[in-house]
């Protein structure tokens, strides 16, 4: 039995490939098609059922290829071709075999960077790293390896899979468990058995507190951190320094202070690490500055229960917010008004948002178990698809293209 969509009254979703990723563990792939706007059908689940491989954290990279890295192959194999067969005519065997080789190695280098690879961290303290076009899985790794931690009580909080550290038959995981127990590390992406590889560097993130929630910059060079007892702190990832950290804000006018407590992080845009935005479990929103001061430059609440999840828009200052009580709202950080509340609540809490690329859409999903889709300028429904379990992050495919 497929899940069951509802369909609004309005012109559709535009052509787009959405993942979501439950508590059961499972990976369910839904896509709109048509460019005249159409109903999200599910087409794909990957997984079997199982509550110790409930995901916890997702991240994707879905580049269809490194602009830099293949144009140089891409030249750089042009040219070997031609030395290639300059020498066959010449008949110097040794010369053949050696530029063959450097051919093969570069043929793999520029298939390797057009390689999109989607991480997944699960309940049991696995991540997998994975084809999220087909759903095969290249490399299990544990989390927990030779450290004194345990699935059950040091999960993985945060997980990012880096777009610019990526070598040929490897990539670059950074992690942190609710703990504070950061490691940034390469794995080998080959088709083996489940193994820890690849270079590692390690560090403590809190020494006290349980980590929530982190965001890594666009630049991939910066990263903060929060959680409950832990004030949001923004990190050097090339040095594993902190470079800062947040200030509380002082007691309320009934002299009452509120304990530290973060739910969800992002930056406000790709271009300046020291702007961010972050979300309390007191339904506090709070937007940062490290450039002027400790303390959150703006601060206001939204509706009643804990912030849950936060996401930024293209403009640099507009935020997506979601709540346990299932409000989605539209927020301008330069001065805290709010723009709008998104039209249909959703009945449980909302877990995770997403912002398309490339077409005017947000994506949530949460404990009610629907993927909903939204459109950011009217702010209306455009289809609620049903998937059946606790849905914990969704991400968008960004180079989805309808060709039906």
């Amino acid at each position: 039995m497929m899940p069951r969509t509802t369909t609004v009254e309005c012109p559709g979703c535009p052509p787009l490939r959405a993942l979501t990723f439950d508590a059961l563990g499972l990976i369910k792939v839904t896509e709109s098609r048509g460019n005249s706007g159409g109903i999200p059908q599910v087409v794909e689940r990957w997984g079997d059922a199982d509550s110790s491989k409930c995901v916890l954290a997702a991240s994707v990279d879905d580049r269809a290829n490194d602009p830099v890295c293949c144009k140089n192959c891409s030249f750089f194999l042009g040219f070997q071709v031609l030395i290639f067969s300059s020498f066959a005519g010449s008949g110097d065997c040794c010369a053949c075999f050696s530029v063959a080789l450097i051919i093969s190695y570069t043929f793999d280098c520029l298939v390797f960077h057009s390689l999109q690879i989607l991480a997944v961290a699960r309940k049991n303290g696995t991540i997998e790293i994975s084809n999220p076009l087909s759903g095969d899985i290249f490399v299990s790794i544990s989390d927990f390896g030779d450290g004194d931690g345990h699935p059950e009580d040091d999960d993985i909080a945060v997980l990012h899979i880096f777009k610019k550290r990526r070598l040929v038959g490897s990539c670059s995981l950074l992690t942190c468990t609710t703990k504070g127990n950061a490691s940034l590390r390469s794995v080998d992406i080959a088709p083996t058995e489940s193994t820890n590889n690849g270079a590692s560097n390690s560090w403590k993130v809190c020494a006290a507190g349980n980590v929530l929630c982190a965001k890594v910059h666009g630049s991939e060079k910066h990263a903060l951190f929060g959680g409950k007892g832990v004030e949001v702190n923004l990190w050097d990832l090339e040095s594993s320094t902190k470079i800062w950290a947040a200030k509380p804000p002082p007691k309320n006018s009934l002299d009452i202070f509120t304990p530290t407590w973060f739910t969800s992080a992002t930056f406000l845009t790709g271009d300046d690490h020291r702007k961010f935005v972050a979300g309390t479990n007191s339904h506090q929103v709070r937007v940062y500055d490290t450039s002027a001061q400790r303390r959150p430059v703006i601060s206001f609440d939204f509706r009643e229960t804990p912030i849950k999840s936060v996401a930024e828009d293209h403009d640099g200052y507009t935020i997506y917010v979601g709540n346990g009580s299932g409000d989605l709202a539209s927020i301008d950080t330069r001065t805290g008004k709010l723009l709008g509340c998104f039209l249909g609540k959703c009945s449980g809490s909302i877990r995770s948002i997403a912002r398309h690329p490339d077409h005017p859409v947000i994506a949530s999903c949460g404990l009610d178990s629907y993927l909903r889709l939204w459109d950011v300028k009217t702010r209306e429904l455009l289809s609620a698809t049903f998937l059946k379990q606790h849905l914990t992050c969704v991400v968008f495919d960004s180079n989805f293209s309808d060709k039906g």
